[in-house]
């Protein structure tokens, strides 16, 4: 398995919480799978512009972490359902408060890009 260079200081909150959740995709699927959407196919579609293979990799980082649990149904062809454990659930809060501040600062960003394009 893949050891990391830098190990993790768990002594910084910043440090822990950016191991969990510090990626491009992480806030949206928690996002999504709190307003619903369980099954990889779904994430897929309503996350736009991740790959099957890099939302595999971020749901697979957010159950080791547990942040998600996973419920696989036997059935043919196979169903995998994701939902929130209570630490997932906890980090909702968060999730709510950096949508509402990207959203308030959408305008903004998008000014000072443009700006740098012309």
């Amino acid at each position: 398995m893949y050891q990391k260079k830098i190990p993790i200081d768990y002594e910084c909150g910043l440090s822990v919480a950016m191991e969990v959740v510090g990626s491009k995709w992480k806030f949206c699927l928690l996002d999504e799978i709190a307003k619903g959407a369980t099954r990889p196919r779904d994430l897929v579609n309503a996350v736009k512009g991740i790959t099957k293979r890099v939302l595999q990799k971020q749901l697979s980082e957010l159950e080791l972490h547990g942040v998600l649990g996973k419920t696989i149904y036997a059935e043919v062809p196979l169903r995998v359902e994701y939902f929130l454990t209570e630490s997932g659930k906890s980090i909702l809060p968060l999730v709510s408060a950096v949508d509402k501040w990207g959203l308030e600062f959408a305008p903004q960003l998008k000014s000072i890009i443009e700006r740098k394009d012309l």
